[in-house]
């Protein structure tokens, strides 16, 4: 039977390494924070230690297998879709099944590898997000909404200047009430073209309503 202070070191350096993971995430502001990923983290410590014991020498691993089913619930919880048509909560959602990765290495005894896994988990975390800044720098997904008065019967006006700027177009609708039409444009590109077409259309008197 498993030490008392080797379980005692086994939920500390939950604690530690879920904690490390979870101060980014609570940095960032995002759903699942320091305590909650402390709590993953220490959680599936817990069940692999409780699995090692009432699973015995025949089949210790029955409740630890379960732990990244059960995981993939928390998981999906946080990824939600934004107004501007992105899905956000994927990085936290990843966070999450590593954290759990973490502390079931934690429970099985192997802990430099937990503890390197958890320098790498932080390190891509908090080192990679520079380059994820600059690669959505190039590559800025937006929503516009703009209303504006029909009155040259240009019902493609808008989007021409959007290509005009060098943006993609990825998906669009517009609906014409009377002489006014609303059209919404999900558009692609980088982010000195989008601030160049913002300028424009905010400088458009026909324009009515500009939503961005």
């Amino acid at each position: 039977m498993e030490l008392n202070h080797e379980l005692i070191l086994k939920l500390a350096l939950s604690i530690v390494i879920g904690g490390a993971v979870g101060m980014e995430r609570e940095l960032r502001s995002k759903s699942a924070g320091f305590r909650t990923i402390i709590l993953i983290c220490l959680g599936a410590t817990l069940f692999t230690v409780f699995s090692k014991f009432i699973g015995g020498d025949g089949n210790p691993d029955r409740i630890a297998s379960n732990v990244v089913v059960g995981i993939g619930f928390l998981g999906a919880g946080v990824i939600f879709k934004s107004d501007n048509n992105r899905v956000n909560g994927i990085t936290t959602a990843a966070s999450i099944w590593l954290s759990a990765a973490l502390g079931m290495g934690i429970g099985c005894g192997y802990y430099f590898a937990s503890v390197l896994g958890c320098i790498l988990v932080v390190s891509v975390l908090f080192l990679f997000s520079f380059f994820d800044r600059l690669l959505e720098r190039y590559n800025q997904l937006r929503t516009y909404r703009i209303t504006y008065a029909d009155n040259d019967k240009e019902h493609n006006k808008y989007e021409l200047l959007m290509k005009q700027y060098n943006l993609t177009v990825k998906s669009r609708a517009q609906i014409k009430n009377g002489n006014i039409i609303s059209g919404t444009w999900i558009v692609k590109g980088n982010e000195k073209n989008h601030h160049e077409f913002i300028n424009y259309v905010l400088d458009d008197s026909t324009v009515s309503e500009f939503g961005f």
